[in-house]
């Protein structure tokens, strides 16, 4: 057998995706030679490209086990941990990989990318400016890595910084469909200015190379949509939105179906569930669950909220919806009397994993927002096992609301239905049910905020929020974008950075002789 021949094949069908295919081809290779640590790694890889990270993990130790100095596999193993949100484990083999070999790029890349998940901007920054250095004195142009660098400069709203390395990324790669996403988002672009329509000529004439891959077109479509409504040729944007939302559509399988299929599921299994009565006892720290559709004003919320003296800003948690998948959900089915057997039951102590992940914050404080939008769907699981927390439903026009889902690549694998008009509208209606279901079953819990009227009466609406959460006034949440330190990582980042606008409000107007078919549905509520 000729060994190296045969990993070179592997490698070439890894080049093409073709993982099973990998993955079989591996598991025909380790019968023979069992303890090859390159080999269990690479399996390890394979199983990781297929998502199935605890598979994973157990090859990549088998791997170090053979082989201690294989830091490609410490470094692969960490990187499965922390896919598994398990931070805390992936940040000690991040740090061990970086004892034994403190210029080892991809372990400095993925450790700032775990930093940049727990919002420690402040630490994420020094290690991708250090793996970049050593990708410099390699020879190696690590733009990935700049790219990085330049978004988290974005979310902590250094846009001059973000510019400067966008400007070093140009000189570069100067067609890069996504270093131009970045700056569009960071410009507002104005008809009068000479470099902000050079700009969008610029990307118009990058678009027009038939030779450019659909990922970016539809990521150029999106960043073109954006500049060409900040100068208001808003029929210009719509054609290179509705491209950039068809596109996305062939590249992906929409999951609306599934989602609506789980709001009836939801509402069928807690009908006649007594919510008072099965509350979890065990007193934890105060978590405030801001929710609603997204792009309701959720972003907006936290940033006000998480200026306040006694509040952590977490932004968007995952771990509540993956133990809830976990624990209580087969094949998108609830289980019902999981729910209910609560009340006797120990399995409430899961939810405690909810908190453990917060051990990597080192948090100071005892009041946290967790601001994932689609929290709204596990808001019963959330009174079970969180009775003394905050519920904030984030509530705005409608038809804005849905608008500016199509204006938005949203890369998260449950918004798949947010690329299609009728979709979004459909979407919106059976939210709409779930939510009034909610409402109506524990109505002194949910605390609903209208985007509208906070945007009017900012410092009433604030009063109103704080009261409603236990908090004192402070000044410092009505000026949000002084001592908020909670960073952006959505596709809000722009506006949330700014102090509170009106622009926002009945922006869906310029649009609507294009999005008939949507905001007739919606009219329906």
């Amino acid at each position: 057998m000729d060994l190296e021949k045969k990993i070179r094949s592997i490698h070439d069908l890894l080049q093409k995706k073709k993982f099973l295919q990998v993955k079989e081809e591996l598991e025909k290779l380790l019968k023979k030679i069992p303890n090859n640590s390159y080999l269990l790694n690479l399996s390890g890889l394979t199983l990781q490209y297929l998502n199935d990270y605890k598979s994973a993990i157990n090859f990549f130790i088998l791997a170090i086990k053979n082989d201690e100095k294989n830091i490609a596999a410490m470094n692969n193993l960490a990187n499965s941990y922390k896919n598994l949100l398990n931070y805390t484990e992936a940040e000690k083999i991040y740090k061990k990989i970086l004892n034994i070999d403190h210029n080892y790029v991809h372990a400095l890349n993925n450790y700032a990318n775990l930093k940049i998940e727990i919002n420690d901007h402040e630490e994420a920054i020094p290690l991708l400016e250090k793996a970049i250095l050593i990708s410099n004195q390699r020879n190696i142009k690590a733009i990935d890595i700049m790219l990085t660098l330049a978004s988290v400069y974005q979310s902590i709203n250094n846009l001059e910084k973000t510019r400067e390395i966008l400007d070093e990324i140009f000189s570069i790669k100067p067609k890069w469909s996504k270093a131009h996403k970045l700056l569009s988002e960071i410009t507002k672009y104005s008809s009068d200015d000479s470099k902000s329509l050079s700009h969008i000529e610029e990307m118009k004439k990058i678009l027009s190379d038939k030779e450019l891959k659909d990922d970016d077109k539809l990521i150029l479509s999106f960043a073109l949509g954006k500049s060409l409504e900040d100068i208001k040729r808003y029929d210009q944007s719509f054609d290179y939105l509705q491209t950039a939302n068809d596109l996305k559509k062939s590249l992906i399988i929409s999951n609306l179906n599934d989602e609506i299929g789980l709001f009836k599921e939801l509402i069928k299994k807690f009908d006649n569930i007594d919510l008072e009565k099965i509350r979890n006892k065990i007193e934890t720290k105060k978590i405030i669950f801001i929710c609603g559709m997204p792009r309701s004003g959720t972003t907006l919320v936290e940033q006000i909220l998480s200026s306040h003296p006694k509040v952590y800003g977490a932004g968007e948690l995952l771990y509540l919806e993956n133990s809830i998948n976990k624990n209580f959900l087969e094949n998108s089915i609830i289980n019902r009397q999981k729910i209910i057997d609560l009340q006797s039951s120990s399995s409430e102590n899961v939810f405690l994993d909810y908190f453990k992940c917060f051990d990597i914050y080192n948090l100071d404080k005892n009041i946290i927002t967790d601001k994932t939008p689609q929290n709204f769907k596990w808001i019963g699981f959330i009174k079970i096992f969180f009775p003394n927390a905050k519920i904030i439903l984030c509530q705005r026009n409608p038809k804005d609301n849905c608008v500016s889902l199509f204006k938005n690549d949203f890369p998260s694998l449950t918004m798949n239905w947010s690329f299609d008009q009728e979709e979004i509208a459909e979407y919106y209606n059976e939210y709409h049910k779930l939510i009034s279901f909610w409402k109506d079953k524990i109505p002194k819990d949910i605390y609903e905020l209208n985007y509208e009227r906070l945007i009017e009466d900012d410092k009433g609406e604030i009063d109103k929020l704080l009261e409603f959460c236990n908090l004192d006034l402070s000044e410092k949440c009505y000026n949000f974008t002084k001592f908020s330190k909670t960073p952006i990582k959505t596709v809000s980042v722009s506006q949330a950075n700014k102090p509170i606008y009106k622009d926002s409000i009945n922006s869906f107007d310029p649009y609507q002789k294009h999005l008939q078919k949507m905001l007739k549905k919606i009219n329906k509520i």
